[in-house]
């Protein structure tokens, strides 16, 4: 398998298996122990995957129903960027924000870094405005 087939399957699992389906056994796998994550809503993470754990769990948590769905993806040896929809519904408080029962579904793009076969720094943009509107948190 060659170095784009490799980060192919790396994001694969990453969105599908781990953000999809809660595999959080796979993080040590796929994340780099000096992985950052660079989001723009939030201050970054402790590094690692033990940075990223909270997070996802969070998300899983506040949508129990969240779902990826890579839409296009851009793919070299050290870089992936992903076109993903994501979505869900808001059943658990999340961000300090109560539970509305309402559905959200944005528009996410986001560039993962590759070293060593491992996912080592994260970027990326979130239609945040929409996913607060989806959920009727503001107007």
């Amino acid at each position: 398998m060659n170095k784009i087939e490799k980060n192919r399957e790396l994001i694969t699992i990453y969105f599908h298996e781990v953000w999809n389906k809660g595999r959080m056994d796979l993080l040590d796998e796929i994340i780099a122990p000096g992985y950052i994550n660079h989001s723009p809503s939030m201050p970054n993470p402790k590094p690692g995957p033990e940075g990223l754990k909270p997070i996802i769990l969070d998300m899983r948590n506040g949508f129990p129903d969240l779902h990826y769905e890579i839409k296009d993806l851009v793919i070299t040896e050290d870089k992936i960027v992903a076109k993903t929809i994501v979505s869900g519904t808001h059943v658990n408080d999340i961000w300090g924000i109560k539970p509305t029962g309402k559905k959200f579904e944005v528009d996410q793009i986001n560039i993962e870094y590759i070293r060593d076969d491992k996912i080592s720094e994260h970027w990326r943009i979130t239609n945040e405005l929409k996913m607060m509107k989806d959920l009727g948190v503001i107007n």
